[in-house]
């Protein structure tokens, strides 16, 4: 070890030092189906009439920090009942670190059910949190209920993440199990609803019921993921605390701008998310043809699906010699060993993805 590695090490918290760093691959060259985006751009003249409105920034100042009329567009395009208050993240990653930040102190727990969203768990363990993770159902990944309670009893967790649709399996949770945990909770409930508009599910009109709830979203998912923006909704009394530790001008004018034009634009996204929700279904039926795979039911943009006689990393790595990337997650083991995820692309794209796949299962 170098002197230098030694002062980093003698420097750093322990669980900071354990921690991977979360690796995005080069997808330069690829029919990238790996990262749950929506595939299709803007339509030239919404895209002129987007470049025209972003001539009005002036990135010489600083951004808006109210973004007041942001706020309000996401609140009527979401359905946010009256009410309820926002937060603005640099996506939802910056409003799951907030909320930790908020919670974080001796022994506090954070608990999910896994597989989930890796970043729940690689937050807290930096911030030096305890994590608990409570296994899903093997058989179909549904919430083991009895189990989530026991957990809740046990360690009394300052949050409870629940990705709704679950990402990356896919389903949805049972409402009623989701009703059960927020009254065994003792502390806040965060229901992680990314993938809503693909779900046709979503507690955000019930934000306000529950005193223990907030809906988080991402506007990456409906397309707008280059821009890097999420929001919770909730009561005042939870936002108002967590705006505290939010950092000023979180939220760049170049966003500002491109999100309000973009919810303006919605029926061109509601449009797209139409296609893909048309495009899950073809490709889910297609998937479902071959012998030897298992394809697990999708509420998300994207198709979860486990080989049963071929060896997961081999048929990942033949797929990304044929340019094709998608997510390789037989290394997280367990009920997700020897599963790949898909996301659902262009017809064409989907199509020669399932054509290449076809042709290394023989």
């Amino acid at each position: 070890m170098s002197g230098l590695d030694n002062k980093v090490g003698k420097l750093l918290r322990p669980e900071v030092l354990a921690l991977s760093a979360y690796h995005v691959p080069d997808a330069k060259g690829y029919i990238k189906l790996d990262a749950m985006e929506n595939p299709y751009s803007w339509p030239e003249d919404m895209v002129a009439e987007w470049l025209e409105r972003l001539r009005g920034a002036e990135p010489n100042r600083y951004p808006d920090p109210a973004c007041a009329d942001l706020k309000a567009g996401l609140c009527q395009a979401n359905g946010v009942p009256a009410g309820a208050e926002l937060l603005l993240g640099n996506g939802s990653d910056e409003i799951i670190q907030i909320i930790l930040m908020a919670v974080a102190g001796p022994e506090v727990t954070i608990l999910a059910p896994e597989p989930t969203f890796v970043m729940y768990r690689q937050i807290a363990v930096s911030l030096g949190l305890r994590f608990v993770g409570v296994p899903l159902r093997e058989a179909d990944f549904g919430l083991d209920l009895d189990a989530m309670l026991a957990a809740i009893a046990t360690h009394r967790p300052a949050v409870v993440f629940l990705a709704y649709p679950n990402n990356p399996t896919g389903n949805l949770f049972e409402a009623a199990d989701i009703e059960r945990i927020l009254a065994a909770a003792p502390g806040l409930v965060v229901v992680d609803e990314a993938y809503a508009p693909y779900a046709d599910a979503s507690f955000m009109p019930r934000v306000l019921e529950f005193d223990n709830l907030v809906v988080m979203r991402t506007l990456s998912k409906l397309g707008l993921a280059g821009l890097r923006l999420g929001f919770l909704a909730g009561a005042g009394a939870w936002i108002g605390q967590f705006d505290k530790i939010r950092l000023p001008y979180n939220i760049n004018v170049l966003t500002r701008i491109s999100a309000e034009f973009a919810l303006e634009k919605l029926p061109v996204l509601d449009g797209q998310v139409r296609c893909l929700l048309r495009d899950r279904a073809v490709l889910a039926a297609s998937l479902a043809q071959f012998d030897g795979i298992r394809v697990y039911d999708s509420r998300a943009n994207f198709i979860l699906f486990k080989l049963l006689k071929h060896d997961a990393p081999q048929i990942f790595q033949a797929l990304k010699a044929a340019g094709i990337l998608v997510k390789n997650l037989h290394p997280a083991g367990g009920p997700l060993a020897q599963c790949l995820r898909v996301t659902v692309g262009t017809p064409e794209e989907n199509q020669r993805f399932v054509e290449v796949l076809r042709a290394l299962l023989g």
